[in-house]
């Protein structure tokens, strides 16, 4: 633990601790965990809320003043907030190329894809939860909150299952995960709601279905190529679906269809915007794995394309992995093999819903109406186990809420948890 550092406005300091990378199982060695415990300067003494982010596969947000990310400012007027890079991601001993390596080089000698696979079977929710139980007891808590955005949310629920005496409270922001449900049951609705948020970009956007299929006959004949050599498929264009599921995001896809798909400025701004690259590929390699609540995942995205997204190439997808994209981007191709082998893990189940239905923790949820992401008919399902559970349902926001609406989001959540 270091001193406090002073940022404008804020007081951080930093958090490191070693864990077992397999928790029961001290042999196979530890990884290091890292967070970031960020205050008012007047709240060095608030308890503390965890953030936990979405993703998975991505780091905590690094603050660069009281206001960002956001709700930054709201939570820190009663919480000190501790910013968790989940095992695999930022300072908390990364997954990425040197993984692939004995020797943890880029380049070096490679370590056997199934190695590979089974070190990532490490990397999920019910880890991410047990290095936060012994980060807790590191700092000498005995209760926190948690915050949980997205895949952090799941995260957040999987904590109500196993250590709930020791929250305080969970608010959850785009992130209340079916529990019990089949990753083909999950992967249909997220097609489903994909279909509409395609539909109505190209209804509020006149001409812009034109000029996506323009762009999407470039890329077929070959045409569209990113800066670092990548060619575009039709496949990997349409997940730029995924930018339909934020707030702005509908504004961005026009913009970038406005210009000529062979010109520079598309070029680049494509390279920044479509979803899955090798700065955070557990994105990629173990996405489908954060909805399985048991059993294989093998490849739900391809396996559920719906009929009408083949023979209609304009119908973009959002956080749809599929196996091609391994083959089609050169920063995912060394994960491939890797790839192939977590698709067909059979995977233990997350959540508890017995324990989930005598849960005494106050808890929120922002439950987007319209999330391109996580279905909102299965979100209120889960919010329906939870006798302390207020859900608030709205279609105000996109699953970007949390960040969008400033600090509105969270503070609607505290009030909901605390009847206030």
């Amino acid at each position: 633990m270091t001193d406090y550092l002073s940022t404008p406005g804020l007081r951080t300091r930093d958090h490191e601790i070693e864990v077992p990378l397999v928790h029961g199982d001290d042999s196979r060695g530890t990884i290091t965990v890292y967070a970031r415990e960020i205050a008012a300067p007047d709240g060095l003494d608030r308890p503390f809320l965890v953030y936990l982010q979405g993703g998975p596969g991505h780091e905590a947000f690094r603050p660069a003043g009281p206001s960002t990310p956001p709700w930054l400012e709201r939570a820190l007027g009663e919480y000190r907030v501790l910013m968790l890079d989940q095992r695999g991601t930022g300072r908390s001993t990364p997954f990425d190329e040197r993984a692939l390596t004995t020797d943890g080089r880029p380049g070096g000698t490679p370590r056997s894809a199934a190695e590979v696979a089974e070190y990532l079977t490490h990397l999920r929710a019910d880890a991410i939860v047990e290095d936060a139980e012994l980060l807790r007891a590191h700092l000498g808590v005995e209760r926190w909150s948690l915050l949980g955005q997205s895949f952090g949310g799941f995260t957040a629920l999987r904590y109500l299952s196993t250590h709930r005496d020791h929250l305080d409270a969970a608010y959850f922001t785009g992130g209340l995960p079916p529990v019990g449900r089949g990753i083909d049951d999950v992967y249909a609705r997220t097609y489903d709601q994909l279909r509409r948020k395609s539909e109505a970009f190209y209804a509020r956007r006149p001409g812009t279905r034109d000029r996506m299929r323009q762009a999407l006959e470039a890329c077929a004949a070959g045409e569209v190529v990113l800066p670092g050599g990548d060619v575009v498929s039709p496949r990997r264009l349409r997940s730029l679906g995924m930018l339909l599921g934020g707030s702005g995001g509908h504004d961005t896809l026009a913009h970038l269809l406005e210009f000529d798909v062979t010109s520079a400025a598309f070029r680049h701004d494509l390279a920044t915007l479509l979803p899955f690259d090798g700065r955070n590929p557990l994105y990629a390699v173990v996405h489908e794995s954060s909805y399985s609540d048991g059993g294989r995942s093998a490849w739900a995205a391809d396996r559920l394309l719906p009929e009408d997204f083949v023979a209609d190439e304009t119908l973009l997808t959002g956080e749809h992995v599929s196996r091609a994209f391994f083959e089609e981007n050169s920063e995912l191709a060394p994960y491939a093999e890797v790839a192939d082998l977590v698709a067909e893990v059979e995977w233990p189940r997350l959540y508890d819903a017995d324990v989930l239905r005598s849960v005494d923790v106050p808890c929120a949820a922002a439950i987007y109406a319209d999330d391109a992401y996580v279905f909102r008919a299965y979100s209120e399902e889960t919010a329906a186990l939870i006798p302390t559970m207020r859900p608030w349902i709205t279609n105000e926001y996109e699953h970007n809420g949390l960040r969008a609406g400033g600090g509105a989001v969270l503070d609607r959540l505290i009030r909901l948890a605390h009847d206030r």
